[in-house]
C-alpha cells in the first residue's frame, strides 16, 4: 500500500515539475542571463524528473492495470530503466552548474564525450541490462534473487552519480557563499543511499531483523523525500544563478572596464616614453644638423676664392680676348711686362687650382662664369 502511495505521489509531483520546469527552460532560453551550457542543464535536469514521474505512472499501470506484483522482474526491468534514465539525465545536467572549483573525476570524463557518445555508453548499459533480464527469465530458481541481481546493475550507478552531485553542489554552493547549503546536499546523498539500497535487501531476510512495515516506510520515505530535496535544491540553485547572475555579470563588466584602464594607462605610459625618446632624438637630429651647417659655413669661408684686384683685372682681359690674344699682346695692352703677367696668371691658376695644357681655356671659362668680365680694363678689336 505505501509503495503504491509513493508511485502516485511521485508520478503527479514529477509529471507538474516537469511541466513547469519546462516552461522555465523556454522562458530562460530566451535570456541572456545563462549561458548555453547552464539553459541546457535545465533542460537536462526537467528530462530527469520527467523520468521518474514516468517510472512511477508505469509502474502504476503494471500494478493496479495489470495486476503485476511489486517483484515482479518486468515491473523491476522498467524500474531500472527508467532509474539509469534518470542517471543519465542528472549527468548531463551536473555540467551545468557553474563553480570555479576542480571538477569531479566522473563529471570531467563525462564533458570528454559529446552527449550522443554519452547516449550511446548508456545505451550499451541498457542493452547489458535487457541480458541479465532474459538470463534471470529462463534460468531463475528464486526469482527475488534475478531481480536483486537486475537492482544491482543499477545501484553503483545511482551511488556514482549521487557522489558526484553531492560534491558538485556543494562547490556550486560554496562559490556562491551559500554554505548554510552543505547539510541539505548530504542529507540528500543519505537520502539516496538508503533509497537505492533499500531496493536490494528481500523482504524474507530483513523481517528477521526489522518490522516489514517499518522499513517499508522507510523505504517509502527516503524514496520520496529524496526526490523532493533533488527537486528543491536545484531549483535552489537554478534561481541563485539568476540572482547572482547580474551581479556577476556586473562585476565582470567592471573587472573588463578596470583592465581595459590599466591597459589603456599602460599604452600611455609606453607612447609617452616613446615620445620622450622621439623627442630627444629630434633634439639630437637639430643639434647635428646645426653642427653639420656650421662646418658647412666653415668650409665654405675656408674654400672661399679671393682674388686680389689686379688678379681680377688680368682675368677678366684673359676672358675678354684670350681667345684672339696671346700672354705677350695682353701685357703689352695693360702696358704691363710679360714677366709680370705671367706671374699673375701663375698666382691665380694656383688659386684656383688650375692645371695641365688647357689652363689658358680653364681661366677664360672661369672668367666668363664667374661674371668677372666687368673687371677687363681692354677691349676686344
Amino acid at each position: 500500500m505505501l509503495s503504491h502511495i509513493s508511485n502516485y505521489i511521485t508520478a503527479i509531483v514529477c509529471l507538474i515539475a516537469f511541466f513547469v520546469i519546462q516552461r522555465i527552460y523556454h522562458k530562460e532560453k530566451l535570456k541572456s542571463v545563462y549561458t548555453a551550457n547552464s539553459v541546457e542543464g535545465i533542460k537536462w535536469f526537467a528530462l530527469a524528473i520527467l523520468s521518474w514521474g514516468v517510472g512511477a505512472t508505469l509502474n502504476i499501470v503494471f500494478t493496479q492495470v495489470f495486476n503485476f506484483p511489486q517483484t515482479s522482474s518486468v515491473v523491476i526491468s522498467i524500474g531500472v530503466f527508467f532509474s539509469l534514465a534518470n542517471s543519465l539525465f542528472i549527468l548531463l545536467s551536473i555540467p551545468s552548474i557553474q563553480h570555479r572549483e576542480k571538477r569531479n573525476i566522473v563529471i570531467r570524463i563525462i564533458e570528454r564525450f559529446s552527449n550522443k557518445e554519452v547516449f550511446i555508453i548508456f545505451g550499451g548499459i541498457l542493452v547489458m541490462i535487457a541480458s541479465v533480464f532474459l538470463i534471470s527469465f529462463f534460468t531463475r530458481t528464486n526469482g527475488n534473487s534475478s531481480n536483486n541481481v537486475i537492482w544491482l546493475i543499477d545501484i553503483p550507478i545511482s551511488l556514482v552519480v549521487a557522489f558526484a552531485l553531492l560534491q558538485e553542489l556543494n562547490k556550486a554552493f560554496k562559490n556562491r557563499g551559500m554554505r548554510f547549503m552543505y547539510l541539505p546536499t548530504f542529507a540528500l546523498f543519505l537520502l539516496i543511499v538508503v533509497a537505492v539500497t533499500h531496493r536490494i535487501f528481500p523482504i524474507e531476510t530483513t523481517a528477521k531483523w526489522i518490522n516489514i512495515e517499518l522499513w517499508n516506510a522507510i523505504g517509502v520515505t527516503t524514496s520520496i523525500s529524496f526526490k523532493f530535496l533533488f527537486v528543491l535544491l536545484f531549483i535552489i540553485l537554478l534561481y541563485s544563478w539568476k540572482l547572482l547572475a547580474e551581479k556577476e555579470e556586473k562585476q565582470s563588466e567592471l573587472q573588463e572596464t578596470i583592465f581595459a584602464h590599466h591597459k589603456l594607462e599602460s599604452e600611455n605610459e609606453t607612447l609617452t616614453v616613446a615620445n620622450e625618446s622621439h623627442l630627444n632624438t629630434i633634439k639630437l637630429l637639430k643639434k647635428e644638423i646645426s653642427s653639420l651647417k656650421k662646418k658647412n659655413n666653415e668650409l665654405k669661408s675656408a674654400s672661399k676664392i679671393e682674388l686680389s684686384d689686379r688678379q681680377k683685372e688680368v682675368l677678366a682681359n684673359l676672358g675678354i680676348c684670350g681667345e684672339q690674344k696671346s700672354y705677350t699682346e695682353i701685357a703689352e695692352a695693360m702696358n704691363i711686362s710679360v714677366d709680370g703677367f705671367q706671374t699673375h696668371i701663375y698666382q691665380i691658376k694656383k688659386v684656383l687650382n688650375i692645371s695641365g695644357s688647357d689652363g689658358k681655356e680653364q681661366l677664360i671659362t672661369y672668367a666668363k662664369k664667374n661674371q668677372l668680365l666687368e673687371f677687363a680694363t681692354i677691349q676686344h678689336d
